[in-house]
């Protein structure tokens, strides 16, 4: 079995997610060739072939030319899968190259399981597994997801080059619309789940975070049910989050949600359920109802 790794590149950087790749290739047991429209001065730490395209030539985003080069390397390598990164690039061309190899294509994976991927349904609320009725496939998969893996070593670059384009012109990147909490920043974060019960349980966590001199973060769950602003939400449809001290109160632990905080230095989880999956990347479990430990917790700071 083998993989095609789309590697991404952006604002003259590497991104470290393209680690995330050779960490899902692992999981599958599939040997890789890696793809990258980028530079020679930014090669990833990877040991295979590297085919590498100049983001000079190419520009950092060019549908039918990054398209292009993806065919060429499919005809060289012939892969089982073509695997792309669950971010703006890979959305657009992923579809875009399984229909032009007229194979199936598989989004947002967030695991294997029993030889197929498993995807999010509902919303995400729910996780289905599905297996492609081609014999090829191309694949996104979620960030945070898999784990980064480095294998080291110094790549064998095969140089690309492609002529031609739709005539679309890269201008570059557009921030995105300031929020009115910028969790990225907090150094201490608590965060309330469903397992809170209602809105109006909301102030109790709230106050927990405001004794930690931290901020209010939120699952999705919580945020889709209106208890708390979009802004304050953390995961891969919020605000992906690194602060030295995570505090999640009722949070049971979707995939979408541990992408978005699991780079905490230090995780403590409130949950009355011990087999919660958050507690399998907690530091400290703390197998409680949320609304008898929180309040005891704050009134203990406060003193």
């Amino acid at each position: 079995m083998k993989a095609l790794l789309v590697g991404e590149y952006r604002e003259g950087q590497l991104l470290e997610s393209t680690y995330e790749l050779l960490g899902f290739a692992g999981q599958l047991g599939a040997d890789t060739a890696m793809l990258l429209v980028g530079s020679s001065s930014q090669l990833p730490a990877y040991g295979g072939t590297l085919y590498l395209a100049d983001v000079a030539a190419c520009g950092e985003y060019n549908p039918d030319l990054h398209k292009k080069l993806i065919l060429d390397t499919v005809a060289k390598e012939n892969p089982d899968y073509v695997v792309f990164l669950h971010s703006s690039y890979g959305w657009d061309l992923a579809p875009r190259v399984a229909a032009q190899l007229k194979v199936a294509q598989v989004s947002e994976i967030t695991g294997l399981v029993d030889g197929g991927f498993e995807v999010g349904a509902c919303n995400a609320k729910m996780r289905r597994t599905v297996k492609p009725a081609t014999a090829k496939a191309v694949l996104t998969i979620q960030a945070g997801a898999f784990p980064v893996a480095q294998p080291g070593g110094t790549p064998q670059v095969q140089q690309l080059s492609a002529a031609g384009g739709n005539g679309v012109e890269f201008v570059g990147y557009e921030p995105a619309e300031a929020k009115d909490v910028d969790l990225t920043r907090a150094e201490i974060i608590v965060s309330a789940g469903r397992g809170i019960g209602k809105k109006d349980n909301v102030p109790v966590i709230a106050a927990l975070a405001k004794a930690f001199g931290g901020e209010l973060g939120a699952s999705r769950p919580v945020v889709d049910a209106g208890w708390v602003e979009h802004s304050h939400q953390v995961g891969t449809t919020g605000q992906t989050v690194s602060p030295k001290l995570y505090v999640a109160c009722g949070i049971s632990g979707a995939i979408q949600h541990l992408a978005g905080m699991k780079k905490s230095d230090f995780v403590v989880a409130i949950n009355k359920d011990k087999d919660a999956p958050i507690g399998e990347i907690a530091d400290v479990l703390v197998v409680a109802d949320v609304l008898q430990f929180v309040p005891a917790l704050t009134a203990k700071l406060a003193k």
